[in-house]
């Protein structure tokens, strides 16, 4: 009960200064679990795309990004997102959106609607993934090495974001 009073004043907070106002440099955001094992998850995808486990991803590099239906940036970062797993996919990097909305609803359509994404997206319903994970805000990226572990995360989202990301995945390719 206290995780879901604090993922509700988050959420609050977060659609009152749009997830992430701006301003910061998502490149040098800093993340406790940076250089940590990346907690493990088991969800179902709301899109179609089956079973996602992330301990059937090791080897390969993963982004998991935290979002939400109501966030604007969201909106903005899904298409990126989209266009970098289509570049990516075949060098064998692997993307899991997870939602952090309140109810099932919309997800799938949020996905179609925001750069028809063709990576698996999910419902984390107990706030339990990202309990562990610990997003700050809406969205928030974290980038995976092939061995489990997190090496980056990128807060929020900003113009430069993309480019950013696909300079970290090549050196962890």
């Amino acid at each position: 009960m206290r995780s879901l009073a604090a993922v509700s004043i988050a959420t609050l907070l977060c659609t009152i200064v749009a997830c992430d106002g701006g301003g910061s440099d998502a490149s040098s955001q800093q993340h406790e679990l940076i250089g940590k094992p990346a907690p493990s998850f088991s969800l179902n995808s709301a899109n179609g795309r089956g079973k996602v486990a992330l301990a059937s991803l090791k080897g390969k590099v993963v982004i998991v990004d935290f979002w939400a239906t109501w966030c604007g940036p969201c909106k903005e970062s899904f298409p990126k997102l989209q266009e970098l797993y289509t570049k990516y996919q075949a060098s064998g990097v692997e993307l899991v959106g997870l939602s952090e909305d309140d109810k099932n609803e919309g997800i799938a359509e949020f996905g179609q609607a925001h750069g028809s994404v063709k990576f698996p997206i999910g419902w984390d319903p107990e706030k339990g993934i990202a309990g562990q994970y610990k997003p700050p805000t809406m969205p928030t990226s974290f980038i995976i090495d092939k061995n489990g572990i997190v090496r980056f995360a990128h807060v929020g989202y900003h113009d430069n974001d993309q480019a950013e990301i696909e300079k970290e995945l090549k050196t962890l390719m």
